[in-house]
């Protein structure tokens, strides 16, 4: 019989801030049973809980299922911030492959690019992008830059990375503008504030995004009008996938048609259930081939591969605008791109497949 390949599911666990200090949500290093955001949430007090972080927890299992259904051996792995242990673990067990979910070591999510170059300097092959296409998404301002250089529509924008820059006159953009922390994914930093009408709310909101986040505050033109996801799957001949419209009109009056962090992960909020994927989108044919077209192209100047989405926005002259590059999306079986897999005909354990298939291609 032969040997099955054994594929690794790697994750970080997040971390919450308690009374005590920071703290794992698991407590251990051991693997433990699946935890929902409700579990997670339940008698831990917390002073601040990431659930952008937390979802991790749940496509570790979506995931893990899926390989199983496939005839994987299959291992749960959470390297708890600790590299060290993770070698170990690739050491002393020499996976066939590592299916990558890890999105952050500590509280950095600028170092996931680092974890996928251990992979590589290691020599076992993974998932998902390389570290460069990951370490280059996760700067907004330097995605645009490449982008624009390749001729591809995109907000115009300004960064900011102290307040004596922002301080000063009046901004070279037109107004609304949106604002947002440079290196975060997932909508963190993203509320019905970030969008401001004036250089007074700008400072106010750049200011928190300085302090409460650390990092430079990113500032673009507001595109008004309707949100797409292009979820894209493959290497050599990659297949867009049915894209999927973020619809707004369930949202109560007043609210800014922005995709908030309240809309992707606090359940029962305005936002959360006024914000609804639709797929496959009404578009018209010549819409959607652009759209797809586009990330397509955009797909390839990043340096995505495995998967990735392609966040756009379509205005009233129909003209459309990436606004987000995302590799290694959230690819749990409620997220969107699983929704444009199904679109496509694909089921969940269909889509898992494939990704592997697709890094196993890379493998001498």
């Amino acid at each position: 019989m032969p040997k099955k390949i054994h594929v690794v599911v790697v994750f970080n666990e997040p971390t919450i801030e308690t009374a005590s200090g920071r703290k794992f949500i698991s407590e251990t290093g051991k693997i433990e049973a699946a935890a929902t955001r409700s579990q997670v949430l339940a008698g831990t007090n917390p002073k601040t809980v990431d659930l952008s972080e937390i979802g991790v927890l749940e496509e570790r299992e979506h995931v893990r299922d899926a390989l199983q259904k496939n005839g994987y051996k299959t291992s749960l792995f959470n390297m708890n911030s600790d590299i060290k242990r993770l070698i170990q673990f690739v050491e002393e067990k020499q996976p066939d492959l590592i299916f990558n979910l890890c999105e952050s070591v500590g509280d950095e999510s600028t170092h996931e690019m680092y974890v996928a170059g251990l992979y590589e300097l290691m020599g076992i092959p993974y998932t998902g992008a390389g570290a460069f296409a990951l370490g280059i998404c996760q700067n907004k301002v330097r995605t645009k830059q490449i982008l624009s250089f390749h001729k591809i529509r995109i907000p115009r924008f300004m960064l900011f990375r102290n307040m004596n820059e922002v301080n000063g006159e009046e901004l070279d953009l037109c107004y609304p503008v949106i604002i947002k922390p440079l290196h975060e994914d997932a909508s963190v930093g993203i509320d019905n504030t970030s969008i401001a009408e004036n250089l007074s709310a700008v400072r106010k909101r750049v200011r928190l995004i300085l302090e409460n986040y650390d990092q430079p505050a990113l500032v673009e033109e507001y595109i008004d009008g309707r949100e797409l996801n292009v979820a894209i799957i493959g290497n050599r001949r990659p297949i867009a996938l049915p894209i999927s419209e973020i619809d707004f009109s369930g949202l109560p009056p007043g609210y800014p048609r922005i995709v908030t962090y309240n809309a992707k992960w606090m359940e029962g909020t305005h936002e959360y259930k006024g914000t609804v994927g639709v797929c496959p989108a009404a578009l018209t044919p010549e819409i959607e081939r652009e759209a797809k077209e586009i990330a397509l192209k955009v797909y390839r100047i990043m340096g995505c591969r495995d998967y990735a989405r392609v966040d756009m926005r379509l205005d009233k002259n129909n003209s459309l605008y990436v606004i987000e590059v995302n590799p290694n999306p959230d690819i749990s079986d409620d997220a969107g791109f699983a929704r444009s897999a199904r679109a496509y005909g694909l089921s969940f354990e269909d889509t898992i497949n494939r990704i592997v298939e697709y890094a196993l291609e890379r493998t001498p």
